[in-house]
């Protein structure tokens, strides 16, 4: 569990962390360097899920030695799919990660969400659903292994 003060707005208490796999933690569906090692590490703190669409194949394959659970998206409507995986989680206790259009629901109703600008871009709607906008997934993981960073952004 992390928790995370934010002044003037309110104090969660995360216990989940919901990511998008491709354009998120993969790119052209390969694993972007670092982030194994990083997601083990804060595994130890959050319970880590992976909710994806595997448009290139590869996740469960890459995600091997990943403490993860690893959810593969049997949807046509991704967006609600994954807007559903983080209320049965908790959407109070759940942060959620990712970049594209089919992310926009699960970033408007986590606790708080975290839109990602890489090298895949991201959808606006995305971007105006998230609570923070970072430049790379090891920033989104950095943000949450320090959560005063997170705080001094958010407060009012």
């Amino acid at each position: 569990m992390i928790r995370i003060e934010i002044p003037g707005i309110k104090t969660v208490e995360v216990h989940h962390l919901v990511l998008d796999y491709n354009g998120t933690i993969a790119l052209d569906g390969t694993l972007i360097p670092g982030v194994k090692e990083m997601l083990n590490g804060l595994s130890e703190k959050l319970e880590v899920h992976i909710v994806t669409a595997d448009t290139f194949g590869k996740a469960a394959e890459n995600l091997k030695g990943v403490n993860c659970t690893l959810t593969l998206i049997n949807s046509p409507d991704q967006r609600s799919f994954k807007k559903e995986y983080v209320m049965k989680l908790g959407k109070e206790i759940t942060v959620s990660v990712g970049n594209g259009a089919n992310d926009e629901y699960m970033l408007a109703e986590s606790a708080i969400g975290i839109v990602l600008i890489q090298k895949e871009g991201a959808c606006s709607k995305s971007v105006m659903s998230a609570d923070i906008v970072c430049g790379s997934i090891l920033e989104a993981i950095d943000l949450l292994n320090n959560p005063l960073r997170i705080a001094a952004t958010l407060r009012v």
